[in-house]
């Protein structure tokens, strides 16, 4: 074969992402971004000690709320003695350790010093209630437990003696619990209980016995160790244990980081309203700053929309990361015009799909001119596909960017697995780096979503473009069949959100003798704002299929949510069903 023909062969199977394709060079809906830069081998204390030594006395992050500040120096000194105070504790590698709270402090130094000692994080919802969170615990057999006494109207000590009633005649880091059989050690942020460490016992339990033995560990410590354990949401039945290394998060942060500028812009401040227990807050916050030397603002524990617009105010922050309905409340916010953001010169939004019209908003009203969106999933560490911060407006609010570098994507038809067509939808599947080691124990699950030749099922439905860009039409579980049309919810929704009265929209199928199933759309007002269901159908008319055009119209002011803060269709589904009989 002639060098050119090999060539051109090779050029409609990668697609070199160093850069914005500006070259459409797909030729069928799989691709394989190429890089120059190879993956980084480090784990995550190796990670972050090549930051602390770059910029000691950088500022590593701040939490406002609790007037925390750290430089990196003054960081590492802290993951180190927590780290020697977990072995102290008896915890081994490989052991599992939860942390269920809210955004603090203690959170991210946990998350480093578990990494240091080789104990595996298990990151709990800290809205998780007790039934829930005994089943992620014994699931995972935790070995310790970190979190507050309580936060807000979360009980957490006291949930935890009601599944074991034992701790309180126990000494602390000897409970033997029938309900927990692995658990050892409850560890209390705040406050000295019967049975429980507080948290500076941790800080002040290694002797230097034991900071030999963490530095004779890290020789010991792989890249490809399993390092931190994230339950997926749920939405389809018991949670699950995703199981992900260091080589998984290290590079997934890196890599996501070069895309959106941290290896070539100065210094970022980042605003991170995410919460830490989920792999936005946790790789994209924890694990990005230890690789790209990022200071992390943290407005407050708990979400607010106003603490974030006056972090990214008062501590001059570049970047800031978002769901869509964090970014929707900070819109919202009556008096957001008063906000001097004019430091803030990009944002990442990911966790669910984003409506166009709410990047163009954020652009337009709040003045982010290089804001992207993020595609993944928890078993992907967590994101795939992304924007670059210049891409054109289109790009930006209708795709979810191209592929991450060393990572492959092909999308296929559900039924068959055969590869689809460009241009044409079908299920998004991925290999690379990027793919998780397992669900903890749990073997048929893990073999049901990773085939043998390594390719992870999203169970989401998208297509690719010729120049590699993707686009997410919703779950393969919501689409709905309406007299033999496939029709994909988050079409629907896409289009409704561009009605000015409209501020959140979602489409589920219900059941219907004639055509099996009809489109029922759910819709919260703006604030204030009144509206028929004739009005919403005359605006989708002669925009959207005549298939497509909702037959019902109900007009809610909530949704059930998953733990998790995702729309739960099933359930609104069942709700809907109720109220149309």
């Amino acid at each position: 074969m002639s060098k050119a023909s090999s060539a051109s062969c090779l050029r409609f199977r990668s697609l070199h992402v160093e850069s914005p394709p500006i070259i459409p060079t797909l030729t069928t809906s799989y691709v394989h971004g190429t890089s120059s830069t190879p993956l980084l081998h480090d784990t995550v204390a190796e990670a972050l000690q090549k930051s602390v030594e770059r910029w000691p006395d950088r500022e590593a992050m701040v939490f406002l709320q609790d007037g925390v500040r750290k430089t990196y120096a003054e960081f590492q000194q802290d993951v180190d003695r927590a780290a020697a105070g977990l072995l102290a504790l008896g915890l081994r590698k490989g052991d599992r350790l939860g942390m269920w709270g809210p955004n603090t402090y203690e959170w991210i130094l946990s998350q480093f010093a578990t990494a240091k000692a080789g104990i595996i994080q298990v990151s709990v919802n800290p809205a998780y209630q007790q039934m829930e969170v005994e089943h992620a615990l014994r699931k995972v057999g935790c070995q310790a437990i970190v979190c507050p006494t309580e936060f807000r109207t979360q009980k957490y000590s006291d949930m935890l003696k009601k599944i074991c009633p034992e701790i309180e005649s126990s000494s602390p880091g000897d409970i033997k619990s029938a309900r927990l059989p692995e658990l050892r050690s409850v560890i209390l942020l705040d406050s000295r209980q019967p049975g429980m460490f507080h948290f500076d016992d941790v800080m002040q339990a290694g002797d230097s016995r034991h900071v030999k033995q963490l530095q004779d560990l890290q020789k010991k410590l792989s890249f490809d160790d399993p390092i931190n354990i994230q339950f997926t949401s749920g939405t389809t039945g018991a949670p699950k244990g995703a199981t992900l290394s260091h080589h998984n998060i290290v590079n997934n942060a890196y890599f996501v980081g070069k895309r959106v500028g941290y290896t070539w812009k100065p210094h970022h401040r980042v605003c991170v309203p995410v919460p830490l227990y989920h792999c936005f807050g946790s790789v994209g916050g924890g694990i990005a700053m230890a690789v790209h030397g990022l200071s992390l603002v943290f407005p407050s524990a708990g979400y607010s929309g106003k603490a974030n617009l006056e972090a990214m105010q008062s501590e001059r922050c570049t970047y800031v990361y978002g769901t869509p309905t964090m970014y929707i409340d900070m819109l919202n916010q009556p008096d957001l015009a008063k906000y001097d953001l004019s430091s803030v010169e990009g944002g990442l939004v990911a966790g669910a799909p984003c409506p166009p019209e709410l990047v163009k908003k954020v652009v337009l009203q709040m003045g982010i001119k290089e804001m992207t969106i993020g595609y993944g999933t928890t078993e992907n560490s967590p994101v795939t596909f992304l924007g670059c911060p210049l891409d054109n407006m289109e790009r930006k609010s209708e795709t979810v960017g191209y592929i991450i570098d060393h990572t492959e994507a092909k999308i296929v038809n559900p039924t068959t697995g055969q590869i689809m067509p460009l241009g044409m939808k079908g299920e998004i599947m991925v290999r690379g780096f990027c793919v998780m080691l397992e669900y903890w124990s749990e073997q048929a699950k893990t073999q049901e979503c990773i085939t043998k030749e390594g390719w992870y099922r999203t169970g989401d439905i998208g297509s690719l473009d010729a120049y590699g860009y993707c686009k997410i039409d919703g779950r393969i579980k919501d689409m709905l069949i309406r007299g033999g049309e496939n029709i994909y919810p988050a079409e629907i929704e896409q289009f409704l959100h561009t009605h000015p009265k409209v501020k959140e929209a979602q489409v589920v199928g219900v059941k219907d003798p004639r055509m099996g199933e009809e489109v029922c759309a759910c819709i919260k007002l703006v604030d204030g704002q009144e509206c028929t269901a004739e009005e919403i159908k005359a605006y989708c008319k002669g925009q959207i299929a005549h298939f497509k055009i909702p037959r019902y119209v109900l007009f809610m002011t909530s949704f059930p949510l998953t733990i998790t803060g995702k729309i739960q269709k099933q359930k609104l589904r069942e709700e809907v069903e109720k109220q149309l009989n």
